[in-house]
């Protein structure tokens, strides 16, 4: 026995497919955000049910019957993945950036630093506002990286958001 027997299964860096670090201390987003995102799928639901429906009645087509069959399953479908969607949401602060990740099937992970920051943005609008709910919202010089965190209370928005402006502030002051 030599001395690399010794010391155990050699550990590798996660790899470019696991994107959330365990480093870090995930925050998760509200949980009030599946409600919204319900109701929001609801209300397209029953627009397109009943566009379908009067179509489906003054033509007599089976082929829009099967259209509505299908818009019922695909909806049963999007209520499951909302669910998991919004529970994959997480954000976290650091140093000297912030982390925000999402997705299911595709899992995304944007790390905006605190001195690329341009400005940040809190918006509710009726459906979030009714349950409490806020985005922030961070803009950056490259558009394609802007990122934002849904699903949060109006003082962790206001919180997060003033913290952020301090840091990328401070940031920039060193550039």
């Amino acid at each position: 026995m030599n001395a690399d027997d010794l010391t155990g299964p050699p550990t590798t860096p996660p790899g470019p497919l696991e994107p959330w670090p365990e480093t870090v201390r995930w925050q998760p987003i509200s949980r009030d955000l599946i409600w919204v995102e319900l109701i929001r799928l609801g209300i397209g639901l029953a627009v397109a049910l009943v566009v379908l429906g009067a179509a489906w009645t003054f033509s007599g087509h089976w082929l829009l019957g099967a259209v509505v069959g299908v818009a019922l399953l695909l909806s049963a479908w999007r209520t499951i993945t909302i669910v998991r969607a919004v529970r994959a949401w997480g954000y976290a602060e650091r140093d000297d950036d912030l982390l925000v990740r999402h997705g299911l099937l595709v899992r995304r992970l944007s790390i905006v630093p605190y001195s690329r920051m341009q400005f940040v943005d809190v918006s509710a609008g009726p459906l979030e506002r009714a349950f409490d709910l806020a985005t922030v919202q961070l803009h950056t010089a490259a558009a394609a990286s802007d990122a934002r965190v849904p699903g949060l209370r109006p003082a962790e928005a206001s919180r997060l958001r003033d913290r952020l402006t301090a840091l990328g502030e401070d940031r920039a002051e060193g550039l």
